[in-house]
């Protein structure tokens, strides 16, 4: 909005020029999302208080999370308001694929708000039927992927990590491969979200990453210095992503350690699904399993140790599943097991981003 209402003035005042770069928009739609997080966020708070909309806990969970009921959940709600604002605001709002990321994000939310809300109405830990929320996920995100595929300048190319010249084109296969990631990134960040902190701290570092990823493949001299595909609009995904940093930092404010708010379903599930969708924008489909390997990881053991109780007759590969669960009941403080998560999954951005010149 911003970009279209001054930087057409920049040939009458010069100063107005510094709309048009990148660089600049994605600072200032950085610091816009969470100054919005920061400012309204006690607020959101206190009207999930009032609303008496708290979390529900799993009664075979650790037990040092049952004092955690009650706490204001659905606090995702804040990190979509000031991410679509922020970007409404900065980006060039010409490009198709601002909206495409922006219809996944809101609409991601608004099934984890639907889930959300039948836990708060339940008073169960159990929102909509997993079936129903599956399906829901698919639509959205095939809608998406048909929409990409019938884009003749959308390249239908896998980039493979490490390897320049194998690119695989999948044609209209891509369609199916594109759904099954924004599918799986949404719900793999679902699954990470289950203690202060643990899940928004990772997305952030990932959104980060990625806002280099698309930056880089928006600009055509730097997407040729690094043999990436150039995609033409794409360096204002770094203007979004850099918008979900900042409102993913306002919101830890209040989710870190002791959380004073969760992020619920809402959150989880738009976050994934963003992650999933600016991956395949910008290319890097496959280095998402890396850059987001805390999220792989975590959804990983939930598969092995359902896997492992049904074929075994009820033995299990972890004390508790997800990943972090087991690591609560091995002894290691909560705030332990998040910061040393939050590490590696610094270590596994730096390696993804390190891939484009290992090749």
């Amino acid at each position: 909005m911003i970009y279209h209402l001054l930087y057409p003035l920049h040939t009458t005042i010069s100063f107005f020029n510094v709309f048009r770069y990148i660089t600049f928009r994605t600072i200032f739609a950085s610091i816009t999302a969470l100054l919005i997080c920061l400012v309204i966020g006690p607020w959101v708070i206190r009207k999930l208080q009032e609303m008496q909309i708290g979390q529900q806990i799993r009664e075979d969970g650790p037990q040092s999370h049952l004092t955690k009921k009650g706490t204001p959940t659905m606090g995702g709600v804040l990190i979509i308001f000031a991410v679509v604002f922020s970007t409404l605001l900065w980006t060039n709002l010409s490009i198709n694929y601002v909206w495409l990321i922006l219809l996944v994000t809101v609409g991601y939310g608004l099934i984890g708000f639907v889930d959300d809300y039948s836990k708060f109405t339940g008073k169960s830990s159990r929102g909509i039927s997993s079936k129903v929320r599956l399906i829901a996920e698919i639509i959205i995100a095939l809608f998406v992927s048909v929409i990409l595929y019938l884009k003749p300048e959308f390249n239908l190319q896998i980039t493979v990590p490490f390897f320049k010249t194998i690119l695989p084109d999948l044609g209209w296969g891509y369609i199916l491969f594109s759904t099954f990631i924004i599918v799986g990134a949404a719900n793999a960040v679902n699954l990470t979200d289950g203690l202060d902190g643990l899940a928004i701290g990772p997305a952030i570092i990932c959104f980060a990453a990625y806002l280099l990823f698309a930056y880089f493949a928006g600009n055509v001299k730097v997407a040729y210095y690094l043999r990436v595909a150039h995609i033409s609009g794409a360096g204002e995904l770094a203007v979004f992503c850099g918008a979900l940093v900042g409102a993913g930092l306002g919101f830890l404010w209040f989710n870190a350690y002791p959380a004073e708010i969760f992020m619920g379903d809402v959150g989880s599930l738009s976050l994934g699904g963003a992650l999933g969708t600016v991956a395949i924008l910008t290319k890097q489909e496959i280095l998402l399993a890396i850059v987001g390997g805390i999220f792989v990881v975590e959804t990983f053991s939930v598969i092995f140790q359902v896997g492992y109780f049904k074929m075994t007759g009820g033995k299990r590969i972890l004390r508790m599943a997800p990943l972090h669960h087991h690591f609560e009941l091995k002894g290691w403080a909560e705030p332990k097991v998040i910061v040393r998560f939050w590490i590696i999954s610094i270590l596994l951005a730096l390696m993804a981003i390190s891939t484009l010149k290992l090749r």
